[in-house]
């Protein structure tokens, strides 16, 4: 099973996401995104295959930059919003996984649970202590 993982190794959802996906027997492709940031094709592409219809639901909200910059405000288009994520790639909402069973923005990290093909057959205890329980397909 091929998986993608656009991840940030600051971030623990993120870190959670990836031991996860790890337990259930495969390793994904990792893009950190901050590093290498993803084009407007491959954003326009990722917001298609979640199904969204504005930049907006790819954005992170609770980065700085996004109240900073004003980004809440209505005012901002679709392709302006997308020049503010290609600007600071850290918007983009994290991690984001890419598998044949789908594409999603894994916030909590267990939304990885229902994408993979064979989810880990053992309790995943996260980084904060949270156990969370096996699931079977």
């Amino acid at each position: 099973m091929s998986i993608t993982i656009y991840h940030n190794p600051k971030c623990g959802t993120s870190r959670n996401t990836l031991e996860m996906i790890r337990a259930s027997g495969v390793e994904p492709k990792i893009i950190e995104y901050i590093k290498t940031p993803p084009s407007r094709d491959e954003l326009l592409g990722l917001m298609k295959a979640m199904g969204f219809s504005s930049p907006r639901q790819l954005m992170r909200r609770k980065e700085p930059i996004y109240t900073e910059l004003g980004l809440d405000d209505q005012v901002w288009s679709d392709d302006q919003l997308l020049d503010a994520i290609l600007d600071q790639p850290k918007l983009i909402e994290r991690p984001i996984v890419i598998t044949p069973l789908g594409t999603r923005i894994c916030r909590p990290s267990e939304t990885v649970l229902e994408i993979l093909e064979t989810p880990p057959a053992d309790a995943f205890t996260k980084e904060d202590g949270e156990v969370v329980p096996p699931r079977r397909r």
